[in-house]
Order: structure tokens, then sequence, then C-alpha cells
């Protein structure tokens, strides 16, 4: 409903928080100073988020520390924006060290272009935060209900073009950040503002928007952003080799909640086309009318995915146009290929080199027997281009020099960092989890520390079966809310509780069908046993370049059938 319903329904307790919090400020710099707890108060745990930073607590060991009647073992998540996903070396050793100094020894790589640090303690995550902003990165709007870190395809095979939407992604970061001045108040110690009166949100408001909201660009055929999963996506649309504009897609979404039919993810709907010079107002305009109509009564449903969902999308087209001033026009044609990354050594139209290393789960740490962060701080070290986060959690180590590459080449085998010794299957590069336990409120059962136990035991009935190089997207997720994007992999995982998860079958290889419930509450240890003659039976009945997922269909695992507009399986 809009902002200005003539019978306007009680609002969430979120949007009062927000607007009396003098503009993000709350009492978070008291909670900071206060030694006698490890924690900050619920209010401004909640405004926290908007500076990047989640309050958490170890969950292995909360039991045992309520029996000795202390404190859960409170830590923070910071998570640092990358627009586009690309940093340079310096950077990259900027949050190796803080990683080292600060946080848990790992420097996790997320699914959204993001840097995130695990285990920040209460009085070092002031330090930490003012050391990330003097490597010229900052954690503003990495949470919060607001335009969050902006997602760019890292593709190296149109060098030309990606540098015009990497910069394209890193003004839609700019324009849609909060003008709050509280972060630097807070965090860098900027000058106190005198009065609320000074400070100003010409976009968001005093109350922001109603909940998160995920901005992505796209670069064809590749969709390794998962465009149609955000809430709102740019396409870029090249024509002869330039880029002519942009297909707008509006309305996407992973969230849901289990046994609540009201909330479901969503793909986007392809909204129109505008030109490169009407972008950036299109953005604006598609998060202002978020910000008008959004449903701020209920948080469960208040992403724009509903918005879009309950208005339609030609509504939604026609508050933007009204915002903006013109017509967007009609959408170009546009196909995409995959999801995946393009692992190994490419060269770019630049005749630059560009080497994607598979990272599990973007999990960089070192190991006894795997060095792989130390060997990415030793590549860091001599390399003279750039480093590119892939939605997927991976790393492109992008624009290699002819005079670094021999020297990189060494680094990459000195410390096994090659994807042929690390990654064995198309299933295992493919594969991608949320953290999910020990650190994630909000989790039911394991993700990331589990899903490469699970790949492996999977990975011999693909061996057997002959399917050792086929790419097969495989997600999981420690609870229904989708941040590893579950509901579009092939194979899709969602946690229910401990040990037993949701398995979900049938999603577009090219990011562009949702998969469907397949069997719920499936026991970690019969999960083989319910895949593996599916997977067998696909090894011998495909057809000529059939997917996986394309499989399940055809075979009668699940169906896709066109239902009703709120149906989040509705096939292509």
């Amino acid at each position: 409903m809009s902002a200005s319903t003539d019978s306007p329904k009680k609002l969430a307790k979120n949007e009062g928080l927000k607007t009396e919090s003098n503009f993000l400020r709350g009492t978070i710099l008291e909670g900071l100073a206060d030694l006698s707890t490890g924690a900050l108060s619920d209010d401004d745990t909640q405004l926290t988020k908007f500076h990047g930073i989640y309050q958490q607590d170890d969950r292995d060991i909360r039991a045992e520390r309520r029996k000795k009647k202390l404190e859960k073992a409170f830590s923070f998540m910071v998570r640092v924006r990358v627009p586009g996903g690309v940093c340079t070396p310096q950077q990259w050793l900027e949050m190796d060290r803080l990683s080292n100094t600060y946080a848990n020894h790992t420097l996790k790589l997320t699914t959204r272009q993001a840097f995130q640090f695990h285990g920040i303690i209460k009085s070092n995550l002031k330090t930490s935060i003012k050391e990330i902003n003097d490597a010229l990165l900052d954690t503003l709007a990495a949470c919060g209900d607001v335009n969050r870190n902006v997602m760019c395809n890292p593709n190296p095979y149109l060098s030309e073009v990606h540098a015009e939407v990497l910069k394209f992604s890193q003004d839609i970061s700019d324009s849609l950040s909060p003008q709050t001045s509280a972060y630097h108040e807070i965090w860098l110690d900027g000058e106190k503002v005198q009065s609320t009166e000074q400070d100003e949100e010409p976009i968001y408001g005093k109350t922001y928007l109603p909940r998160k909201f995920k901005t992505v660009v796209a670069v064809p055929p590749s969709n390794d952003v998962d465009i149609f999963a955000h809430c709102l996506g740019f396409i870029a649309i090249v024509e002869d080799g330039k880029l002519v504009g942009y297909n707008v897609t509006v309305g996407g979404g992973m969230g849901m909640h289990h046994n609540n039919e009201k909330t479901f993810p969503r793909l986007a709907d392809v909204m129109g086309f505008c030109t490169p010079e009407q972008a950036l107002k299109v953005a604006e305009g598609v998060v202002v009318i978020q910000r008008d109509y959004g449903d701020r009564s209920d948080r469960k449903h208040a992403r724009l995915k509903y918005t879009v969902d309950d208005h339609g999308v030609d509504w939604f087209r026609e508050r933007v146009e009204e915002y903006v001033g013109f017509k967007i026009e009609p959408a170009r044609p546009f196909k995409f290929e995959d999801t995946g990354d393009r692992f190994g050594w490419t060269e770019g139209v630049d005749g630059k080199h560009h080497l994607t290393l598979y990272i599990p789960n973007g999990r960089v740490k070192d190991t006894p027997d795997f060095k792989m962060m130390t060997g990415l701080r030793e590549i860091a070290k001599v390399h003279d281009g750039d480093f590119r986060l892939t939605a997927n959690q991976n790393i492109i180590i992008g624009s290699i020099s002819d005079e670094k590459k021999p020297e990189i080449e060494k680094l990459i085998a000195e410390y096994g960092l090659d994807n042929e010794s690390r990654a064995k299957t198309g299933l295992r590069l493919n594969s991608m989890a949320c953290v999910a336990l020990p650190t994630c409120g909000l989790a039911l059962a394991e993700s990331e520390r589990y899903l490469p136990d699970l790949v492996g035991r999977l990975e011999t009935v693909i061996e057997e079966a002959g399917l050792r190089d086929d790419a097969i997207v495989i997600r999981m997720t420690g609870c229904p809310n989708g941040c590893a994007r579950p509901y579009l992999g092939e194979i899709g995982f969602v946690g229910r509780s401990p040990g037993k998860y949701n398995v979900y079958l049938g999603a577009g290889f090219d990011g562009s069908r949702l998969n469907k419930l397949y069997q719920e509450n499936v026991k970690e240890e019969d999960i083989v046993d319910l895949l593996g003659p599916i997977i067998q039976r696909y090894a011998k009945e495909r057809e000529e370049g059939e997917r996986f997922g394309d499989f399940t269909i055809r075979a009668g695992y699940v169906k896709a059938v066109k239902v009703a507009r709120t149906d989040w399986w509705a096939p292509n």
C-alpha cells in the first residue's frame, strides 16, 4: 500500500526506530564506550546494520556459556562495500592484514562481491572500520534498509564495456549512498552536527527504505550476478561492440519464511530499456517509488518484490516514468547462457591476462595443508592489475601484465592455488553456500561447514556417472532467507532444522527460472540416496545440450507450470 493511504496500517517497529535515530546515530557512540558488555543495545544493533555491522555470537559455545552464567560470546561481522567487486592489490593486502589483526584470521568473499570480517570484538570495532576507510573502502550501507553493495559482472571478455559498466555500478553506489554524516561522526571522528536540521537524506528521508535493497549490473551472455534475484538490475545491451543502454529489471528477491505462503522468492520482471545517460535517474526513480509505496507495516512483506508483485510491473513502470520525466522504452533482445564463473586463464581484448581461481565458499584462510591466504597475499605483493570478486564467491586476478604473468604463475604453482588441484568436478566449481552456523543468528542448519563434505559424497556419484566436468549449479543455505540464492540452484538445499533440509530441483542454468520444492525435511544421511539415482538417470537419458535443471522437469521430478503471479517457481 502507498505510504499516503487514507487508512494507514500500524508501522513496523523499525520505522519508529529509524525516525528517532537522528539519521542513524542512536546511542551507538555511548554503546561502544560501555565496556561492561561485549554487546550493543537492541536498538543500536539494528542501527549499526546501516553502518555495515551485524552483532553475532558463537552459537557453538552458547549453551556452555549459559550454564556458566556468562554473557554470550558476542562479536561483530563487518561487511566492506566493493562496488562492482573490483579492488586494488593494495586494498587486498589491507583486507588481509585487518582480518588477521582484528578478525578471526579469515577473509570472507560474499555472494554479493563484498568482503566480510567475522569475530571482531566491540573494543576493536571502531579501529577496524577506521582502517577500512583508510584503505579507501567503507562499510556504509553494506547492510540496512538502503541500497547495498552494487554488483557488476567481472567479465574479462568485453574489457572496454566492462570499464563502462563498472563505472556505472560505482556511480549507482555513490548516488544511492546515505548522505547522513553519522558514519563519519561515529567511526572516523568527524565533526558532530549541531542539530538534526544539518543532516539531510534527499533520496531516503528520515525513514530510509522499508527493507534492504539490492542492485546489480550484468553483461550478457554471462549472468553470474543472478540479475533476476535482485530488486533492481541493469542488463547491458551491447551492439557492434558499443554499450547502447540497459534493460531494467525490477522486483526480484530470494528470501522467504518456512510455512508462510505469503512470502516467496520471486524473479525480477524486465521493465524496459533506458540509455546510459538515463540509467542513474532510473535507478533513483526505482528507489524513490519503493520508498513511497513499499509496505512499512509488515517487514516480511516490505521488499520491492512484493511492491511489484502487488501492483504489477506496468503500474510500477508508470510510477517510475512519472518521477524521471521520460518514457522507458521497450526492452531490447538479450540472452544469458550461464550463471557460473569462467575458471582458469583468459585473455581480454586489451591484451591483459585474467585468472579466475576457485575459492571454496569464498572463505580465504590458511590451513596446515593449504596456505591459500598466504598465497594470495604473495600474489598481491607483486600484482600490477586488480582483484575482482565474483558473485559466486571466487576471485579473478585481473589485468595481469605480460611481465608479471610468469611470476604469478610460479606463485600459483608454489601454493597449489590452481583449480585442478582444489576442485575436481564441475559440481564443486559451481557450488555455493552461505555462512550459517556458528555465527549467523538466523541459521537453522549448517551450510558453509557442511556443503563441501556433501559435495564430496555426491562427487562419487558424479564420477561414476561420467559427469566429472559437467557444470551443475548446487547451492545451500542454513535458513530460507536465501543469501546464497538457493532457489536458483539446479539443486538447492534450504535448512529446516539441525541436519535437515528442504531439497529443490529444476532451476534454469542461465538463472532465468527458479527451482521447485522436491522433498521436505531430508536428513543429511539421506541426501545422496535421494539425489544419486536422479544424477545417474540424467547421465543416461539427457538430450544433447540438456542441463540438469531442465532434465529434472522433463523427467517429471518437479513441474514447471504457469500459475498465479505469487507462484515463485514459474517457468521461463
